[in-house]
């Protein structure tokens, strides 16, 4: 990879990763009249965005081949790094002028060794992973946090402006993981105190509605309680907006993070070690399952609306 700045609005998006969240980022993009050649492992996931116009590749090198600036949106650590410098990669297939922006949540390590990479390839890279739900991705209303150079910040922005509603630079390449590291540990560690709160409410023989309309009236309130968990496990959704797999790496990503700091960080790793043991029987159900898992070991009903 190697040439100039492309200027401030690629002619040609690549996206790499049609999960949960990239799916109905991809899509949006491909609403708002961008140009764009999308890719995924699972061929199952594309069709929607054929409908939508966009090109369908059948590598990630094709990807490579012919866009300008190339997002992945991938699960891990291990996937990013496969996908961007690993052969057939993008740096592999590089096109001159190219820009990366990562948009998974992976170790801040990963992403700086990452970023290193395609700066040495000639290449620019931006760190930019996702807040909010999967429903604010469907309805174009994610926050973003930005990692990046001031002028790959702009070359972006019109991108994400078509996928979301608020962008947060947050500084220099890698500045972007590191708050969504430090975001998801705090969303973690709420989660649990919520599960821990319902399920004792519960167990005391609490109506539910009403327990809620207190919780939500003082300043035990939070998002996680009043927007999302209504609309998944207390309504008995368990479909995975995000998998409880995905929370115990986050949790595990800010733990060990913090071990390399020389960071104690206590509740935070009760918390990583209760997502691992929920995981078990709920991996692939939605990580607001960590309440029916509290209940499991309790021997309680779940509480339902």
């Amino acid at each position: 990879m190697s040439g100039t700045n492309m200027g401030t609005r690629a002619s040609t998006v690549g996206f790499i990763g049609l999960g949960a969240m990239g799916q109905p980022m991809a899509s949006n993009l491909a609403r708002k009249g961008f140009d764009l050649i999308v890719y995924d492992i699972a061929q199952d996931r594309v069709p929607a965005l054929r409908d939508l116009g966009a090109t369908v590749a059948g590598s990630v090198a094709e990807v490579a081949e012919k866009a300008d600036i190339a997002i992945t949106m991938v699960p891990d650590s291990p996937q990013v790094e496969a996908t961007v410098t690993g052969p057939g990669g993008l740096l592999e297939a590089g096109r001159p002028g190219q820009l990366v922006m990562d948009m998974s949540t992976i170790d801040p390590a990963v992403t700086d060794k990452v970023a290193a990479a395609v700066a040495e390839a000639g290449g620019s890279f931006v760190d930019a992973p996702v807040g909010r739900l999967a429903a604010h991705a469907i309805a174009g209303e994610s926050l973003f946090m930005v990692g990046a150079h001031d002028a790959d910040f702009e070359r972006v922005k019109p991108l994400l402006e078509g996928m979301g509603t608020t962008i947060h630079h947050c500084g220099p390449p890698g500045s972007g993981i590191r708050t969504k590291v430090v975001n998801n540990f705090l969303i973690m560690g709420i989660n649990q105190m919520n599960a821990e709160a319902l399920a004792l409410g519960q167990a005391f023989g609490l109506d539910l509605q009403t327990t809620l309309d207190v919780l939500l009236g003082t300043t035990a309130a939070n998002g996680q309680l009043q927007l999302n968990w209504p609309n998944k496990v207390l309504k008995g959704d368990d479909e995975p907006g995000f998998r409880m797999t995905l929370a115990h790496k986050d949790a595990s990503l800010a733990v060990e993070a913090a071990r390399r700091a020389g960071l104690p960080v206590f509740a935070g790793a009760a918390v990583r070690e209760s997502l691992a043991m929920a995981a078990k029987d709920y991996g692939e159900k939605d990580f607001s399952t960590i309440l029916d898992a509290v209940c499991d070991l309790g021997g309680i009903t779940p509480p339902r609306l």
